[in-house]
């Protein structure tokens, strides 16, 4: 009886909340300069699935249950953002009048500084540019200053990698499952076609995906949301790129029902603001949208941006001392020209169809097929019976000579004995041979010949590292008005990779031939593949390793949004599936029976759970509560131990755990708009691998015969604990002018001791030699993470004319940036002298804290200036934009890592103890002054 009444109470809710009376909300959106009408503005009631496009003239009408408050969105490209409280009165219908957008562009330009920094995200993608604002709307002063201001020093939001953001692209997760992270140089040149953007902060409910711990980036390029007209945009700069040229088109939606949207670009640098580092990328883009009728319409995305940039290196102190901040060993002069020998080069285009159906006001569905192809390659030199083409390789480094020690005597350390005068020859050499010499490549790939010199076997070649993806996937979301007080999204994504990953030899630098074997070892196994021995390869030929990443993820979520006069919360909750197969085409000389064919399957299943609520204090006021809880496979990349070689899955890999909650309290008044926020994330169960050459690592006296080895470095068990604070402050002091104070105070450190194994290949092929060491662990808890400025501030000031020109000034002090620390170094095997297997007599306690204390960065203060001005010329649009940047030119490091090769305490205290270590650490640096004018006109 008690259910049945629970049944009758809960049904009768529902029917009082579906009984209620819509009301009609009508406007008209109109130009603030030109008092025209603006068509395809989008219109939204915040929190709900009620959206409509404004017509030719302008008008709108949302049909809405009434409740005490509601915010209505107003959104178009080219537009700010404008966003009302909507108050209901006894159910009567609601005309606001005549509603005016403010164009921005002048503030559009800025946000093309995002580009500036592409040369400077590291290979693996893990810079984060997930900026956001308050309730989806702009973003605020924080999030301003993080993307342009602190982004200089590689500033991540949270401390957080991007792979704990999520970016979608019309309702697609773009993030690659082979790392987790968006590959930002596929939407490079791209600016002005992909600003119709929508973003939710940290564990903030997302209407289209259930998100990562960092927030939700969602792009929209349906043809009928750009703004009708042309735009040409000429860029000027000295950092990654010299000049840069863009041209778009929008068409607006014709009375036929067709809209599309064509852009072009090109980005171009001879040399960047490090030597060396050349710049090359296209861009094209097109959607084209057919609108059917008031319910269907259908919208084609297609762009290929294909780019090639020169990497720069990270250069020891040595180095740097001897040769300044802006030296790059990756390149040298061949015919009179700056040659880079590192070059990364990204060509993926990218095809989407999506179909949009309105299936009433409160009901919309939006499903998607999308399918990317393409390559990126990353080029280096390789070599065989030669010496090593690298201008700083360590023994032809002064520190080589200057850093010498004796050979052991007995279980003591030999005798301090530096070689000073080689040194000095050494340095002399070294500063008039500074460059890669390509010229004497070339000679060594030749011999005598009766007509001179002729082609001969090359020891010398110019390959790639590639990574050839085809990526099909298939989405559908929901998003629905259930009652005035609940809105459901949902959605499901399907994703299917074959990633080809391969050695490709592009240029044999003179040669006639290249052998495919690995000169470190003998007979068989040598061998890249013993299907085919002995290859001798040329230019166009695959080598070295060969194989295919497999992979398929399916993504589902649900989500409820319940919104109240007081407050507002809502309920999500996600599951995953992935699974993951390396299928070898080689058979390796080292593991015959082990990199063949496919490997067993990696299955994942994963859940996760998020909630947030909101308390408004009053109109002015209000405080925000989310938090998270997830699992979430690790990525492809670092599911196998080895995949160039074998189809070894690391041992003890399972999914990762990542708990995150957050507070907010929001102030917004017309004079002064707060933010403070509280967070906290914790990821556990993390697995890395990572690849190097180490000396004294094995024990001698064991059996393990050499104690050198190149090795591969697994970790697992790794957590990361995230916690910190951030402040959002912007002041009107008069209405022209305008003051922001942001801050950042960041706490990141390793969480636990990890789990260290490592693998010697080169006992693969002896009979009952072991090649997996278990190291134990690695004493990491309590250290810091590397790769960000963990506390930062800003204090910004801004003067905006009436007459459309404005300027703007701030500086920046950003701190507590630390170094990568060597995870080996800090398992007890560092004590032990691999001759005996004991510990090393002179090892105390004390020098090894030493030796094993993490580098902070010097913190640094940057100086940003920038200003523009806007023109109407015979209602044309003319903006011109300006910006220095690190106006004092202050030298800072942004990152950096220790060398792992001196893997135990003799080695390191020895290199340490020399005073010009020759295996120091490496660093990377910001950019010193650096400028970028902007020139956009609007037909």
């Amino acid at each position: 009886m008690v259910k049945k009444y629970a049944v009758f109470l809960i049904l009768w809710s529902f029917n009082l909340a579906f009984a209620q009376q819509e009301i009609t909300v009508t406007g008209i959106v109109i130009d603030a300069r030109t008092q025209n009408p603006l068509e395809n503005v989008v219109v939204t009631i915040q929190n709900t699935a009620v959206m409509q496009l404004t017509s030719k003239k302008g008008k709108f009408e949302l049909h809405v249950f009434p409740t005490k408050e509601k915010l209505l969105l107003l959104r178009s490209q080219g537009y700010k953002d404008l966003l009302l409280k909507l108050q209901y009165n006894s159910g009567q219908n609601i005309n606001l009048g005549i509603l005016q957008l403010e164009d921005t562009y002048t503030d559009e330009v800025p946000a093309a500084l995002i580009t500036l920094s592409d040369n400077d995200l590291s290979d693996d993608n893990s810079s984060s540019e997930m900026t956001s604002g308050l309730l989806q709307s702009s973003r605020d002063a924080f999030m301003q200053a993080s993307a342009f201001n602190w982004g200089q020093a590689r500033f991540r939001m949270r401390g957080l990698d991007s792979e704990n953001g999520t970016m979608m692209l019309n309702g697609m997760t773009m993030n690659k499952i082979y790392d987790g992270r968006p590959q930002w140089n596929n939407w490079g040149g791209l600016n002005n076609v992909l600003r119709n953007q929508e973003f939710s902060v940290g564990n903030a409910a997302s209407n289209y995906t259930f998100g990562g711990v960092l927030g939700t980036q969602q792009i929209f390029t349906q043809a009928s949301l750009y703004r009708k007209g042309t735009q040409l945009t000429f860029s000027g700069s000295n950092a990654s790129y010299t000049l840069r040229a863009i041209g778009t088109y929008a068409s607006g939606m014709s009375a036929s029902g067709w809209a599309y949207v064509v852009s072009a670009g090109k980005r171009w640098a001879d040399e960047g603001y490090f030597e060396g580092t050349n710049f090359d990328a296209d861009s094209f883009f097109m959607t084209v949208e057919k609108k059917l009728n008031s319910k269907h319409s259908i919208n084609f995305t297609g762009f290929y941006t294909p780019n090639s940039r020169g990497k720069n290196s990270p250069n020891t102190n040595e180095v740097t001392a001897l040769m300044g901040e802006k030296y790059n060993s990756y390149w040298g002069f061949q015919n009179g020209k700056k040659r880079n020998a590192r070059v990364k080069m990204v060509e993926e285009p990218l095809f989407m169809l999506n179909h949009y159906f309105k299936i009433d006001e409160k009901t919309k569905l939006n499903s998607g097929v999308m399918y990317q192809f393409g390559k990126v390659g990353n080029s280096n030199i390789d070599y065989q019976n030669a010496d090593s083409p690298d201008p700083v390789y360590y023994r032809k480094m002064p520190s080589y000579f200057s850093s010498l020690y004796g050979k052991d005597k007995g279980e003591f350390s030999g005798d301090f004995t530096p070689d000073y005068e080689n040194a000095d020859k050494s340095r002399t050499t070294f500063l008039a041979n500074s460059q890669i010499d390509w010229n004497a490549m070339y000679l060594a790939n030749q011999k005598p010949g009766q007509n001179g010199y002729e082609p001969s076997q090359s020891h010398y070649v110019l390959y790639e590292d590639r990574t050839d993806d085809k990526t099909f996937a298939v989405n559908s979301n929901l998003n629905t008005q259930l009652t005035p007080n609940i809105s459901f999204d949902g959605g499901v994504m399907y994703r299917n990779l074959k990633s080809h990953n391969f050695q490709y030899l592009l240029d044999l630098l003179g040669g006639k031939y290249f052998e495919d074997i690995d000169p470190f070892y003998k007979g068989d196994l040598s061998q890249s593949d013993l299907q085919n021995p002995n290859r001798q390869v040329k230019e166009g030929d695959t080598y070295g390793y060969n194989y295919n990443f497999l992979a398929n993820t399916i993504d589902a979520f649900t989500q409820f949004k319940f919104s109240y006069n007081k407050t507002e919360f809502y309920l999500a909750q996600s599951y995953s599936m992935s699974n993951y197969q390396r299928e070898g085409l080689y058979q390796n000389g080292l593991y015959p029976t082990a990199s063949l064919g496919k490997s067993e399957k990696v299955n994942f299943e994963n859940f996760g759970f998020k909630g947030g609520f909101v308390y408004k204090v009053s109109g002015k006021q209000w405080l925000f509560f989310n938090a998270a809880h997830l699992t979430r496979a690790p990525s492809l990349r670092n599911t196998f131990a080895n995949s160039r070689l074998n189809n070894n899955v690391v041992n003890g890999i399972e999914s990762e755990n990542v708990t995150s909650a957050e507070a907010n309290y929001v102030y917004s008044s017309p004079k002064l708009k707060l933010r403070l926020t509280a967070y906290y994330t914790l990821i556990k169960n993390s697995s890395k691998t990572s690849f190097f050459y180490a000396e004294g690592i094995f024990d001698n006296g064991a059996g393990y015969d050499p104690t050198d080895a190149f090795v591969s470095q697994t970790l697992t068990k790794l957590d990361k604990k995230n916690t910190g604070a951030e402040l959002s402050l912007e002041y009107q002091i008069t209405s022209t002018l305008k003051s922001t104070l942001s801050a950042a105070y960041g706490n990141y450190i390793y969480n636990s001791n990890p789990n260290v194994s490592i693998t010697n290949d080169a006992n693969a092929s002896k009979d009952g030699v072991q090649t997996t060491f278990d190291f134990g662990k690695a004493y990491l808890k309590n250290y810091k993470q590397s790769g960000t400025p963990q506390n930062a501030l800003s204090l910004g000031l801004e003067y905006r004319d009436p007459k459309f020109w404005w300027i703007g000034t701030n500086i920046n002090y950003l701190t507590d940036n630390y170094i990568d620390v060597s995870p080996i170094s800090r398992t007890s095997q560092f004590y032990i002298n691999p001759a005996n297997g004991f510990p090393f007599p002179e090892a105390s306690s004390e020098r090894g804290n030493e030796l094993l204390k993490q580098e902070k960065f010097d913190p640094v203060t940057l100086l940003n200036i920038n200003g523009g001005k806007s023109w109407r010329v015979h209602k044309k649009y003319i903006g011109l934009f300006a910006s220095v940047n690190n106006v004092l030119n202050a030298v800072y490091k942004t990152g950096g890592f220790e060398q792992a090769r001196n893997a135990n305490f003799r080695a390191l205290n020895q290199d340490v103890s020399s005073g010009t270590p020759s295996f120091g650490p490496k660093y990377y640096y910001g950019y010193g002054r650096t400028y970028f004018l902007n020139l956009t006109i609007g037909l």
